[in-house]
């Protein structure tokens, strides 16, 4: 049976988009009318690699068995779907567009996944730990989440590393790291009965009679996605230097030594929270992993560029450990570091002009 998806965000969420039509599902991005217009006309190309090929493969949606349109917020009839996909940047959900449609997602009561990497208030929410924890600091603006009832909204870890080629259209999405997209269940099992749907479909998809990689996985911890804090702590945001961003490689494997010890202290304060070690993912293979990855993080990027605002999963995890008594001085020298880059963009008048 065919379902009916609503992704927010075309870039990273035309990743999702392609691997549901694969499986014959529908999608609907949520974007800008000009990129709405592109993809409407031309459908999306996401560019990956499958396991011993040499080279990328460019799947265009228009070759797929689901379909895919695009849409703008404002048009956006919640009456088709089944499930929303949140795959857009935590500060984009600020947009006065946006945040009317979100009240409308909320009240329609459809099951939210969020592959975001920051995640959803309403979410944390789902933690006994974190409950009644003051997070709202790490958000750009978190009234954006009142409304959603916790059980509603679960979280995806965005493993797959993907960017847009800047030389590129808008519809086209290049992945440089395919791994799998890792959610956590819902409270309600209606909900869970449809993730793990879109699992058995993703899962069973070939193309010329090869596997496809990045698969989506469902697992009943809470703290699965959470894994992906200690890579974002130990490579993403220390990107972000005082100076040049710096490549995800460079950050991890400039000091080692160092990176374990943020890496484990994150791994150490998710334990805190009621993570189990097998929710987690081993230093030494996240370590492997990063060694492909050449450019910087989009964090780093975004700051670079200008931006006034990104995701602060930095001063999440910082507003955590905090309040958990478990501080650590390379977290907040880290969180020190974005600010002051964020800041100079603010003073610099930066932050009108993008």
């Amino acid at each position: 049976m065919a379902r009916n998806i609503l992704i927010l965000g075309a870039s990273y969420g035309s990743l999702l988009a392609t691997k549901l039509l694969m499986a014959g599902h529908n999608g609907t991005l949520v974007c800008r009318r000009k990129t709405a217009d592109l993809i409407n006309r031309d459908g999306t190309e996401v560019r990956i690699k499958l396991r011993d090929e040499a080279v990328h493969r460019a799947i265009f949606s228009r070759d797929l068995p689901g379909k895919l349109d695009a849409t703008t917020p404002a048009e956006v009839d919640l009456s088709h779907y089944d499930l929303v996909g949140l795959a857009m940047q935590e500060p984009q959900y600020t947009n006065h567009t946006i945040r009317v449609l979100m009240i409308k997602i909320a009240a329609a009561n459809l099951p939210c996944l969020s592959i975001m990497n920051m995640p959803p208030l309403p979410y944390l929410k789902r933690i006994p730990a974190l409950a009644d924890m003051d997070l709202e600091e790490a958000y750009t603006n978190a009234q954006v989440w009142e409304r959603f009832k916790p059980g509603l909204v679960s979280l995806c870890s965005p493993d797959p590393q993907a960017f847009r080629p800047p030389e590129e259209a808008a519809n086209v999405l290049h992945v440089g790291l395919p791994t799998n997209f890792k959610a956590a269940a819902f409270e309600d099992e209606q909900h869970n009965k449809l993730l793990r749907e879109l699992e058995t479909g993703i899962d069973a998809v070939t193309l010329d009679g090869k596997d496809v990689p990045v698969k989506l996985k469902v697992f009943d911890s809470l703290f699965v996605p959470l894994a992906k804090w200690s890579m974002l702590l130990t490579g993403n945001y220390r990107c972000i230097t005082p100076h040049e961003p710096q490549s995800i490689r460079d950050a991890v494997h400039g000091d080692l030594k160092l990176s374990q010890s943020i890496y484990d202290h994150v791994d150490g304060i998710a334990r805190r929270l009621g993570a189990d070690p097998a929710d987690q993912v081993p230093f030494e293979k996240y370590a492997k992993a990063a060694e492909s990855l050449l450019k910087p993080s989009s964090a780093a990027r975004a700051v670079a560029a200008g931006a006034p605002f990104i995701e602060r999963v930095d001063l999440l995890v910082k507003l955590i450990a905090h309040q958990l008594g478990a501080p650590s001085a390379e977290i907040d020298r880290t969180v020190q570091i974005v600010d002051q880059k964020l800041n100079e963009k603010i003073v610099a008048g930066g932050s009108g002009a993008q």
